[in-house]
């Protein structure tokens, strides 16, 4: 009898404090959320343009701002200052930034493989025949420190080529990249589709190292080396497990959905400022890129290491570093989309 008045009073007079609490804990800690890209038109990114468009955000309760910058370390550095809350980057900056002491988390992938393609000038370097070539030379990146620049330090690593044998020149993302090359302002360029699909048709590049071919990345970083990705701090993450759910639920859902998808509804998706002005060359970049792409945002358990081989390979302070690799991922959010959502 005293149980069920305890009960009874609970449900009455502590309504208050036991249904809403649960309700509490359930919810969303920060509905609006402000995530930081460096290049969104970039096919590397799509599954977050694809979140977006088709409302996967919303349907979990977010309101997602995304805030576009030139390359990905402008979109890190925007989460360090605090001006947005999430980046969609590059896997490998949340092991560069735990060596730097900024815990970072990445908790759903984008794409299985960089997609970055390394490209020489055939206007400013007719005669190329190897990597060697490329010393003195201009390299153009999104961004300086971007994953654009770090993938073309790592092959020049071994071709036997330091970072300070050649010069990096950001181009963001867009028609400025296109821009240099075919003015000769770089003689390479490390860059994503379409930028890349848009010079290859037209003639204007040669292509020397293909990482949006899984087969390829794995080659060259030797194992699998996660690429884009959400990441936040990791107080973020403590602070705001159900928020970090509802976005690892959106991406998730889009990752399925592209994989799916028909270049035709893809076009419909993207905005058509990402298309550059050529469908058909958005079309087969797509399709160059889409065996890149996650098929359930899994972050690879050999990923963190491949990250710190390729990352090691151009800073030497990194080669003795003791980071804790487990520390720079979790899977657990994706587990729980792909069980909400088994297929998408």
């Amino acid at each position: 009898m005293k149980r069920r008045t305890l009960l009874a009073a609970g449900l009455a007079g502590g309504a208050t404090l036991g249904l809403p609490a649960l309700v509490r804990a359930q919810a969303i800690e920060k509905p609006k959320v402000t995530i930081a890209v460096g290049g969104k038109n970039l096919l590397y990114y799509l599954p977050l343009t694809v979140a977006e468009s088709l409302g996967y955000f919303k349907d979990e309760g977010l309101e997602a701002q995304v805030v576009d910058f030139a390359g990905g370390s402008q979109a890190l550095r925007a989460v360090v200052g605090g001006s947005a809350d999430v980046v969609s980057g590059a896997f490998e900056h949340t092991v560069n930034m735990q060596a730097k002491g900024q815990r970072m988390r990445a908790f759903v992938l984008q794409g299985r493989a960089p997609q970055i393609v390394l490209a020489v000038n055939k206007r400013t370097m007719p005669n190329f025949k190897s990597l060697a070539d490329l010393k003195g030379r201009k390299i153009g990146v999104t961004a300086p420190g971007s994953s654009t620049n770090i993938m073309a330090n790592f092959v020049l690593a071994k071709a036997g080529l330091k970072p300070t044998d050649v010069s990096f020149i950001g181009v963001g993302a867009t028609n400025a990249a296109i821009a240099a090359i075919r003015q000769g302002q770089i003689d390479a360029l490390s860059h994503l589709d379409p930028v890349i699909t848009i010079l290859e048709r037209a003639g204007d590049i040669q292509i020397v190292t293909d990482t949006r071919i899984v087969a390829e990345a794995d080659r060259v970083f030797g194992g699998p080396m996660p690429a884009a990705c959400l990441y936040a701090p990791q107080t973020f993450v403590d602070r705001h497990p159900n928020t970090v759910q509802a976005l690892t639920n959106a991406i998730v859902r889009a990752d399925k959905w592209i994989q799916r998808a028909g270049p035709g509804e893809i076009i419909k998706v993207v905005p058509e400022g990402f298309l550059l002005g050529d469908r058909a060359v958005y079309i087969d970049a797509f399709l160059k890129s889409k065996g890149a792409l996650s098929p359930d945002g899994m972050i690879p358990e050999q990923g963190p290491a491949t990250a710190l081989r390729a990352l090691a390979s151009v800073d030497q302070s990194l080669k003795d570093a003791k980071l804790d690799l487990a520390a720079v991922y979790t899977n657990e959010f994706v587990k729980k989309a792909n069980a909400k959502y088994p297929k998408g």
